[in-house]
């Protein structure tokens, strides 16, 4: 089988105006970016009336080194309806550069089931990512600039939190001494990188409701305190403005096409396991405006993107899933039962009914936590055996939930009418969240109920340093902020080698961060890193270009 490059590069796609056309969209609404590329204008959509469109949220099990293939499955989704006679929108996140020249090679679905230009996408899209990197290292100089001029806000160097950011994994970034050199050159104080997609600014832009709630959520920013321990934002410093004119074309959707000519709207990227994992609030709502239902994806499993897509951004754009889709696979349920990677093509029941259990939290979770309908889709690989496929589907059976078998990644949308059939049968036309926790706890109770309601832990402790910004936050008046848990992917535990559907565990809060301009605070717990670094054989090895601009190894 070609490769996803080959196949997408292989593809004839429509000029973008034709893909805006569908959905009712003019020329004059859209800004192009090439041929296939363009930005939806919010100023010139936003009196668009209210047409409610049906949002379906695709989620996962807990992520393995096998690979569940949740945005292959939301495109493939999305491609199904259409063939259907639906009309509809995906709403996606864009890819970071970090991880596609590390870790994965691509982002953008895969097999017969992809978003185009798949090149583009994957690289430098519309520069929205740039933007935000260039807004996030304004006000880094900004601040560094204001202590060095004076220090009017009596900024205490030592407690300065916000760092500056570059889109790539790159871990020698992550702890630096900087201000070097004598007077002229600053004020010498320990920094670091975060990478871009880990920045407040991204979190702040993806749940921002258009321009103007961009500005003012920027200025409540928290960078860093006084010597009375006071916090200091972006509002006290001025400069909300000067950020908010970097981000004033970012804010704008773009709008790309699946392989088959379905309009996707790919609009901000935050990690899950660090931020909220959610595409743009305003993309989200757009797209329920312009479609009659909407795909969107949240990071990682169930345990991370969901929630946070859930309890978050839901709770703050007053949104609600009609359907939720819980993505596995054999390999990956396989691993969880305790499988090598090595080991995953080989039929192994035992192993993947051990696995089951982690499918089974998450269903848990949507069904019994949330009260949201769900389907599970199973994506096929061609070393499932039937055995193991009637195992997952009498799984599913035993928990009161259809599953469906994703064929997208061979077959494209045709691969996904089984899932989109499952997906219509459960939707409901209303539905109503049940949130993990109520809004007026604090944030240590709200801690405790993510982790006890959702990932299944039997205790919660709090290290030193956490226990202070418990104080810190009460002080000021933030202790009572929705939160975001910043832990290992892999496990529903702060311990990435608890597979499966660990019980018995104590999850671990080494510090806590406020995110006062998104309106969270994080939680970070275990070992996990706002930094990624590169492996040993890291994807861009496989990444070229000829002299025709032809570019090859892109996953």
């Amino acid at each position: 089988m070609r490769s996803d490059i080959e196949i997408a590069q292989a593809a004839e796609m429509l000029p973008i105006e034709e893909v805006a056309e569908k959905l009712g969209l003019s020329r004059k609404e859209i800004s192009l970016y090439g041929d296939y590329k363009a930005k939806i204008d919010l100023n010139k959509v936003k009196n668009l009336p209210d047409k409610k469109g049906k949002l379906i949220l695709v989620t996962a099990i807990s992520p393995t080194p096998a690979g569940e293939g949740k945005t292959t499955t939301s495109i493939g989704l999305g491609d199904g309806l259409a063939r259907m006679g639906k009309n509809v929108v995906l709403a996606l996140r864009e890819p970071s550069l970090g991880p596609v020249f590390g870790v994965k090679g691509g982002a953008a679905g895969g097999g017969y089931s992809q978003v185009v230009p798949m090149e583009d996408i994957n690289l430098h899209f519309t520069g929205d990512l740039h933007a935000i990197g260039a807004a996030n290292n304004l006000l880094a100089a900004l601040v560094d600039n204001h202590i060095y001029q004076g220090n009017q806000l009596n900024i205490d160097p030592r407690r300065i939190t916000w760092k500056r950011c570059v889109d790539m994994n790159d871990r020698q970034l992550r702890f630096i001494t900087d201000g070097l050199g004598g007077r002229v050159n600053g004020t010498p104080r320990e920094d670091g990188f975060d990478i871009t997609v880990a920045s407040e600014i991204m979190a702040v832009f993806c749940l921002a409701s258009d321009l103007k709630d961009l500005k003012e959520r920027l200025a409540k920013i928290v960078f860093g305190y006084t010597y009375a321990n006071e916090p200091v934002t972006v509002g006290q410093l001025g400069v909300q403005g000067a950020l908010a004119s970097l981000l004033k074309d970012a804010i704008n959707p773009n709008l790309v096409q699946t392989l088959e000519h379905t309009p996707c709207l790919i609009h901000g990227g935050p990690f899950a396991n660090i931020a909220h994992g959610c595409n743009s609030a305003v993309a989200t709502k757009l797209a329920l405006k312009l479609g009659d239902y909407v795909v969107t994806e949240a990071g990682f499993g169930a345990d991370l993107g969901a929630e946070k897509f859930l309890d978050i951004k839901c709770r703050m754009n007053d949104l609600s899933p009609n359907a939720v889709v819980i993505v596995a696979t054999i390999r990956a349920l396989k691993h969880h039962g305790g499988v090598a990677k090595t080991e995953l093509n080989n039929e192994n029941v035992q192993a993947l009914t051990e696995g089951l259990a982690n499918l089974g939290r998450h269903i848990h979770n949507i069904k019994n936590n949330f009260k949201l309908p769900c389907v599970v889709a199973l994506n096929s690989f061609p070393t499932d055996t039937e055995a193991e496929r009637q195992t997952v589907y009498e799984y599913c059976k035993s928990m009161g939930v259809e599953c469906a078998l994703s064929e997208v990644f061979a077959k494209g949308g045709e691969g996904g009418l089984e899932l989109a059939e499952k997906v219509l049968a459960v939707m409901e036309d209303e539905t109503e969240i049940n949130f993990t926790y109520d809004a007026d706890l604090t944030v240590d109770e709200k801690i405790k109920a993510v982790c006890t309601k959702i990932y299944g832990a039997e205790n919660v402790t709090f290290a030193k340093s956490a226990q202070t910004m418990l104080k810190t936050l009460k002080a000021a008046g933030y202790d009572r902020l929705p939160v975001c848990i910043a832990k290992t992917q892999y496990s529903f535990s702060d311990n990435a080698n608890l597979l499966a559907a660990p019980t018995g565990f104590t999850m671990n809060v080494r510090e806590l961060r406020l995110s006062a301009g998104v309106g969270f605070v994080v939680a970070v717990m275990g070992e996990i890193m706002t930094m990624p670094g590169l492996s040993k054989t890291p994807a861009a090895l496989n990444i070229d270009i000829d002299e025709d601009g032809k570019i090859t190894g892109l996953f």
